[in-house]
């Protein structure tokens, strides 16, 4: 079987040594040790702004629209996983969708100021599949209209923009740790911030509100993570360069066996990770057709991003073509840390064969 995806598994006994310090404390959650050192780490291996981890990828989007006292409309991209428009409509705030650009697949920049009205209080854009927003543009717009930006950034780890992480743009980003990601611990998440006063309420959203043992400062609720995941993210760090090379090996064979088909334009001065590989068809009945060769031979590739977010039973539906039109048509190739030539091959030959 090849999957869309597979899990980086670090060696096991990489991973017991480091959760050996924390079952040795007999401390497992509660920002230990191995938390505090895995931000560090991420932050110097990134070079970042200040991150704080979380249990999951969702909870730093639901935080960040919680510190920054986000209300009414919140404009958005309708090409994204459904967490960034479930996100908005969970904390209470009107998702407002702007069309895509068609190669690069972000938010249109050039279409967001038509969609601003007195209601709306922030942009929270989608860096997809790891290709920066027109971040520039957007940081403009946000100015001139006095609104807060947030980037879900959940494939980006190790993106580079302009010179710099990905991670520093926006009031606040976030990332996803999943297991599906380049570099995970398990479940988890992480939001990257580098104004000291939003940073510190992200903090106590995400621990209950506390300010102290008995006092607290706020609402908050339980997005800490916990020593288990810390270990494994450290454990799974010393490879990531590799992972990344392997990946950006692979992508490279895919493109040069199947030149013939469009794939996703990435955006001028970035350093990409590598961490899918979209294919987009002519049309969805191409596809489809497509999908169904490889699951006959134990193949499964994942239609990200499917339905387009508008189109959602619990949001105004309102037409955004461009989007609709490539969630229908866009497919992503098996793509891991160790798949192989062969492997590729078989993907190669039941698309182009």
């Amino acid at each position: 079987m090849i999957n869309v995806t597979k899990t980086f598994l670090p060696p096991q006994e990489v991973y017991q040594a480091i959760l050996k310090r924390a079952w040795d404390k007999v401390w497992i959650t509660n920002r230990g040790a191995l938390v505090k050192e895995l931000e560090k780490k991420i932050q110097a291996y990134l070079q970042s702004v200040p991150l704080l981890t979380m249990t999951n990828g969702t909870l730093p989007l639901q935080i960040a629209i919680k510190a920054l006292g986000l209300q009414g409309e919140i404009i958005t991209t309708p090409f994204s996983y459904v967490a960034t428009t479930s996100t908005i409509s969970w904390e209470g705030c009107t998702p407002v969708f702007v069309d895509i650009h068609p190669h690069y697949l972000t938010i249109d920049e050039t279409k967001i100021e038509a969609a601003i009205t007195p209601k709306t209080t922030a942009i929270l854009a989608t860096h997809v599949f790891g290709n920066p927003c027109a971040i520039k543009e957007i940081e403009a717009i946000a100015i001139k209209h006095n609104l807060k930006v947030i980037y879900d950034a959940a494939h980006c780890f190790g993106v580079q923009y302009k010179g710099e992480s990905i991670f520093n743009f926006g009031d606040v980003s976030t990332c996803s740790f999943h297991a599906t990601k380049l570099f995970h611990t398990g479940e988890g998440g992480a939001a990257f911030c580098n104004d000291a006063l939003l940073f510190e309420k992200l903090f106590y959203h995400h621990n209950f509100g506390h300010k102290g043992k008995e006092d607290f400062q706020g609402v908050g609720i339980n997005g800490k993570m916990s020593e288990l995941q810390a270990a494994m993210g450290l454990a799974v760090m010393p490879y990531i360069d590799d992972i990344i090379k392997h990946r950006k090996a692979a992508v490279a064979f895919y493109k040069d066996h199947l030149s013939q088909f469009e794939t996703i334009k990435i955006r001028e001065e970035t350093q990409w990770n590598y961490s899918y590989f979209p294919l987009i068809f002519d049309t969805e009945a191409q596809l489809l057709q497509v999908q169904q060769k490889l699951n006959t031979q134990d193949i499964f590739p994942r239609r990200y991003f499917y339905p387009s977010l508008n189109t959602l039973p619990y949001v105004s539906h309102t037409d955004m073509p461009i989007s609709e039109s490539i969630s229908k048509r866009v497919l992503c190739l098996p793509l891991s840390h160790d798949i192989t030539d062969d492997q590729q091959r078989i993907v190669i030959k039941a698309i182009a064969g």
